[in-house]
């Protein structure tokens, strides 16, 4: 059988793979040919959008947010491709303006960093709850001033997945409504209950009347998680990574806790430490 590679090809490789294109594409750049592969020019975000819109994309995103009566939508660019995806077969139906785009004229807007999928909207920032008026939930999410939209946006998309009824936060040092929190969320941002407290060791106080055990996560907590969980109302509170729960926050809940891990790392990101925290509430609930 006669070998088809070219000499200077790695063992195993296949003969059109990547690898050997980007190698004759060197060579001919060399040669006075076409240009070396090269990545695409990254494209700066654009303006902020005016009038105190934001701007959310990607299709989750777009899609909850389209579903939500609660969302109050100003405009929307979608490309073809993602309005088919979306299920929109005549953008004229739709009860807010929305114009066909090409991928390039998105990014321009959200700068090409943006993984929005060819579907953005401008739309009027949900309004947070009052503690108040906080439902019959039986398990809530309390983010003592986590600050990343990144963890924010995935600790929404966990809340959601495990039933979680409500996250609650500070009205400072919590990142405002964005794109990039809303794309981390997945479309979570429009199905949870989003309260903002001014402080919150009141929150808390309040939390406790209600009938909730609030339970802090630290990773040097003197119990187990699963140790601290009683009664049939429970607030997890995580703090920010780095330095986690303030001191006040730490006197104010009615127990400290760690996850247990028995690997040479003994922590972990905010997000999976809810997202695991959420899972194990979730199980001691359904008993």
């Amino acid at each position: 059988m006669t070998d088809t590679k070219k000499p200077g090809t790695p063992p195993g490789t296949p003969k059109d793979s990547h690898y050997a294109k980007l190698r004759r594409a060197h060579r001919d750049e060399k040669a006075g040919g076409p240009p070396a592969f090269r990545p695409r020019d990254k494209v700066p975000p654009g303006e902020h959008a005016e009038g105190g819109l934001v701007r959310l994309y990607g299709l989750h995103t777009v899609r909850a947010a389209i579903d939500n009566p609660r969302r109050k939508i100003h405009g929307m660019l979608v490309t073809r491709n993602a309005a088919e995806r979306l299920g929109i077969g005549n953008l004229d139906a739709l009860p807010f303006k929305a114009e066909l785009a090409e991928p390039r004229d998105i990014d321009k807007i959200t700068g090409s960093d943006a993984v929005h999928q060819g579907a953005l909207i401008e739309a009027e920032p949900l309004k947070p709850k009052r503690l108040d008026a906080l439902g019959d939930t039986k398990l809530v999410l309390v983010l003592d001033q986590i600050t990343d939209p990144h963890n924010v946006g995935a600790i929404l998309r966990s809340a959601v997945a495990f039933g979680c009824g409500a996250l609650i936060t500070t009205a400072r040092h919590s990142p405002t409504e964005s794109g990039v929190l809303a794309k981390s969320a997945s479309g979570a941002l429009e199905l949870i209950d989003q309260i903002e407290v001014r402080n919150l060791a009141d929150a808390l106080g309040q939390l406790h009347d209600a009938g909730f055990e609030t339970i802090g996560l630290d990773s040097e907590g003197p119990a187990e998680l699963e140790k601290t969980f009683s009664g049939d109302k429970i607030a997890l509170v995580l703090g920010a990574e780095g330095k986690g729960l303030r001191q006040k926050t730490r006197e104010t809940v009615h127990s400290l806790a760690r996850l247990d891990m028995p690997g040479v790392i003994r922590s972990l990101n905010v997000s999976n430490a809810a997202a695991i925290s959420l899972y194990a509430a979730t199980k001691f609930l359904q008993k």
